[in-house]
């Protein structure tokens, strides 16, 4: 089996608290027609080269039943910029469109199989998996991406048709695992594609 979720397998469950002090499950945003949840943190340059690329998409697709949910499951340890106070601080100053989680366990991130920041995974109104890996082709730089695959993804979805490309290889920082190297990677993580 690998490491990252399977296209088709059901989202799973989590109960996370976000910037906003409260906590958040899966059934909190079962009025979505679809749901993106990301993996992504405070500090690394490929989410800080892509938040208003992200932004854009999710204001856009808003109006038409998509949510976002970000997810933060950096080790504190690892990256000491990622811990929750400095995400509620970010919230603040950045204002983002998406409630921002805390995965301080790292079991929601071992759940979907996160490998890096930021991971996007896209589920229809049935929570089944039909997109997954990155947002775009360059996300450390926002005037060098020619392909957004994750607004194409959301809108081949939104229109009724299949999607022209349904797994990527998500591009960024590999996830902060607690007690490991900063670039260390599980075992059975590899290439999505």
């Amino acid at each position: 089996m690998s490491f990252t979720l399977s296209l088709g397998s059901q989202a799973p469950d989590f109960t996370l608290k976000a910037t906003d002090g409260k906590k958040y499950s899966l059934n909190d945003f079962e009025e979505a027609k679809v749901l993106v949840v990301f993996f992504t943190c405070n500090h690394c340059p490929f989410v800080l080269g892509s938040n208003e690329v992200t932004r854009e998409t999710a204001t856009r697709y808003k109006e038409k039943g998509v949510r976002f949910v970000g997810i933060n499951s950096n080790s504190v340890n690892t990256h000491p910029d990622d811990s929750y106070e400095h995400m509620v601080e970010e919230m603040g100053k950045q204002q983002f469109p998406w409630v921002y989680l805390v995965d301080d366990t790292q079991d929601v991130a071992r759940a979907y199989g996160a490998l890096r920041t930021p991971h996007f995974y896209v589920f229809d109104e049935s929570r089944k998996l039909i997109y997954t890996g990155r947002g775009v082709d360059n996300p450390r730089d926002a005037r060098k991406i020619t392909v957004n695959n994750l607004a194409d993804a959301l809108e081949q979805h939104l229109a009724g048709q299949p999607l022209a490309v349904s797994l990527t290889n998500p591009i960024g920082c590999n996830v902060k695992w607690d007690g490991e190297d900063a670039h260390w990677m599980p075992a059975e993580a590899c290439d999505l594609v």
